[in-house]
């Protein structure tokens, strides 16, 4: 009697085991862990460790690299910029290996640059996202993280005002997720995570028109 060959081992991609609803929940889930990733404020938790100034009432009074680097230094500013880089982009390197599609990866990317903005750990009060937004960037395409960097280096170099080559770089990125065919939900979560940080640099644009913001690595009195 002839013994049939045994079937192919079923090879099942992670998380669809589960039942029909498992993609809506692990986008859920992932969108949760993205906002609760980006609440983290590197900056405030930096300084505390290093026994600086609450960021929050020192120099510009934003819990952001570069306030960090006007008052802490460029040691404690440079922890502070990879920390909110890296909880933009592992939430979405995560979600990556999940297996969430484009919607969950804009969804993800949108929820932890919205935790930097408006963190529950911390008062809703958050800084103005710019490492966050970049590290979420990254996530969703490299090639625009990359265009919006040097961007934003071509700027600094020249003008050596942070917010100015964050505001310029952050107005481009649309056009460069267009440019490199960004799908149109990561085209839309790239779009709304530039209205607000346009939005939250409001004082920093009227400073401008002022001739009145500070220079990268210019120390800022209190008060």
């Amino acid at each position: 009697m002839a013994i049939s060959p045994c079937p192919p081992p079923v090879v099942v991609p992670a998380f669809e085991i589960f039942d029909d609803d498992a993609p809506m929940l692990l986008i859920t889930l992932f969108v949760i862990f993205g906002y609760l990733a980006g609440s983290v404020s590197t900056a405030i938790l930096v300084c505390r460790a290093m026994g600086l100034p609450d960021p929050r009432r020192e120099g510009s009074r934003n819990p952001g690299a570069t306030n960090v680097l006007r008052f802490g230094g460029k040691k404690a500013a440079a922890i502070t910029l990879a920390g909110d880089f890296c909880k933009g982009l592992l939430p979405i390197l995560l979600a990556r290996w999940a297996g969430l599609e484009e919607i969950g990866l804009a969804l993800t990317a949108l929820a932890a640059f919205l935790g930097h903005l408006y963190p529950v750990f911390f008062g809703f009060a958050g800084g103005k996202g710019v490492a966050t937004a970049f590290g979420a960037i990254l996530g969703l395409s490299w090639p625009v993280a990359l265009a919006a960097l040097t961007t934003w280096l071509l700027m600094a170099f020249v003008v050596r005002i942070s917010s100015l080559s964050a505001l310029t770089a952050a107005v481009l990125t649309p056009v460069y997720s267009w440019w490199f065919e960004l799908s149109p939900i990561q085209n839309l979560a790239i779009l709304i995570m530039v209205g607000l940080l346009v939005w939250r640099h409001r004082s920093n644009i009227q400073n401008l028109l002022a001739g009145a913001e500070d220079k990268i690595g210019t120390d800022r009195p209190e008060g």
